[in-house]
């Protein structure tokens, strides 16, 4: 693929942001060092301000960039529990399912780290690129890119921990205090409304460059945003500018949704690409969830759970698109599983906790480990674009508007057969609210949503509270400790922790 290109770029944490190394490279998945440049010569042409530009994406093959590493943020909730075998992680991810972690986890310092990496790799595009002697157009697109990039990077900053430090120069003084939270956000839509203006529609974009953010992700995001702060209007506004283009569709198959079949395809509205070795052209993130033991694909965490399973309607077919199960035959491959994880693991009242099962979405074909590292992330999909209005819409006052995209979503779950999955015609707004919620669960399971889902509609203590949550404070996580005491005092805890 053309068009992927990468630097490097190696910082410790957010305290020494004007501290970097650079190393240029040629492919964005196939890479090759080229050696190191500074801050002082480097962007400087116009291949520099490719590379510059790559760099920005690079960090969303970081395995950092995927929560850490781990999929905690599924793994929070009723969807998933930590699987793998009962050992592996037991002390440090364990404890995610029933909200017993700590300020102190790598997970969450990984993951801080990587989004302040990411960042610092948009701000060198955005302040050192427009004053490069290059082709306007592309210099217009790769700053609409890396603000693309760092709106999202901020998104998932924002959500997780609040208010954050803002940094939007290469400069910034060395003790950061947290900006506000709305600050955060004013910054995320900003730079979402510069990146729509920059950027081409998924359907200009050449066939070798696809994976690269357009209109419609930016428009996608940013309906996402305002969705969590609770303006509906401007998220109907852009879900329905996504849906109005005409360019995303679904895919008839649900599995081909975030498989192999479906990459970059109609549905897809921005995925992280990625190459099947097990190296940082690869991805870990499907490594971390991909069947264990026997075909040997990898770690075998975020577990679905019973409560999952059994939250699908009769015939529903995207269980089998969500869950694998033992004995499972794809593309030829028998899934055997771990010979030392349980089958069944029940609690002291003999109630079933979990059962040896894996996340369908990451499988990619094949029996090796680093062809799990071959699956492409969908972070935007047009499902989800789709459910997104139809809370808008409801929100909105507008019921009868938000059944048609809801529907949508439940005719393609069918597949075709019309005795599962009726429409649904409720027109009451709470009601309908439910019925959306519950859909987005079931549609978008084990994709790292439904933590936040329930965080934002206010059903978090109601869903996970038996889980563990606590009111007023688990709707954030601690900000890693090591930044605290590196901050010398500049950063200031979340409630509770």
């Amino acid at each position: 693929m053309v068009m992927k290109n990468n630097i490097k770029i190696y910082t410790s944490a957010l305290v020494i942001f004007a501290a970097i190394t650079f190393s240029g490279c040629e492919s964005f998945l196939d890479k090759q060092p080229q050696g190191a440049l500074t801050q002082a010569t480097f962007p400087t042409t116009a291949s520099d301000a490719l590379l510059a530009t790559n760099a920005a994406y690079a960090t969303l093959r970081n395995v950092g960039y995927h929560s850490g590493t781990f999929p905690i943020l599924d793994i929070m909730t009723d969807d998933a529990r930590k699987g793998s075998n009962p050992n592996d992680q037991a002390s440090t991810i364990g404890p995610y399912d029933n909200f017993g972690f700590t300020t102190t986890g790598n997970e969450l310092s990984s993951w801080w780290a990587t989004l302040y990496e990411g960042i610092k790799r948009t701000n060198v595009v955005i302040e050192k690129i427009p004053g490069i002697d290059m082709d306007a157009a592309l210099q217009t697109r790769y700053i609409a890119e890396a603000k693309f990039l760092r709106g999202l990077y901020y998104f998932d900053l924002v959500r997780a921990w609040g208010g954050v430090p803002l940094v939007t120069a290469l400069n910034p003084p060395t003790k950061l205090e947290r900006s506000s939270k709305d600050e955060i956000y004013a910054q995320i839509e900003k730079d979402l409304v510069d990146a729509i203006a920059g950027l081409t529609e998924k359907s200009d974009v050449p066939t070798e460059e696809l994976g690269r953010a357009t209109k419609g992700a930016a428009k996608a995001l940013l309906a996402k945003v305002y969705l969590f702060k609770g303006d509906f209007a401007n998220a109907e506004k852009y879900a329905m500018e996504v849906i109005n283009s005409g360019i995303y569709g679904l895919e008839p198959v649900f599995t081909d949704a975030n498989g192999v079949n479906g990459e970059h395809g109609i549905e897809s509205v921005f995925e992280i690409g990625a190459l099947g070795v097990e190296a940082e052209a690869g991805n870990q993130f499907a490594n971390v969830q991909g069947v264990r033991g026997n075909p040997n694909r990898g770690w075998g965490f975020n577990r679905p759970t019973p409560n999952l399973r059994g939250s699908f309607e009769a015939g529903d077919p995207r269980m089998k698109g969500t869950i694998i199960d033992l004995g499972d035959v794809l593309d030829g491959i028998v899934i055997a599983g771990d010979g030392i994880t349980p089958d069944v693991t029940t609690d002291a009242n003999g109630t079933i906790l979990e059962t040896e099962c894996y996340n369908r979405k990451v499988w990619t074909p094949g029996n090796d480990v680093p062809s799990q590292f071959n699956h492409n992330r969908r972070i935007l999909r047009y499902a989800d674009v789709l459910l997104m209005a139809a809370e808008a819409l409801n929100e909105n006052n507008k019921p009868t508007d938000a059944l048609i995209y809801l529907n949508k979503v439940r005719e393609r779950a069918r597949e075709g057969n019309t005795t599962i999955l009726p429409n649904i015609t409720t027109t009451d707004k709470n009601a309908l609210r439910d019925k959306i919620l519950f859909e987005r669960r079931i549609e978008l399971a084990l994709e790292g949503n439904r933590f936040w889902d329930l965080v934002r509609t206010g059903k978090a203590v109601e869903v996970l509270g038996p889980l563990g949550f606590v009111n007023g404070k688990n709707e954030l996580l601690p900000i890693p400790q090591t930044e605290i005491d590196i901050s010398q005092g500049s950063l200031v805890q979340n409630p509770k922790w």
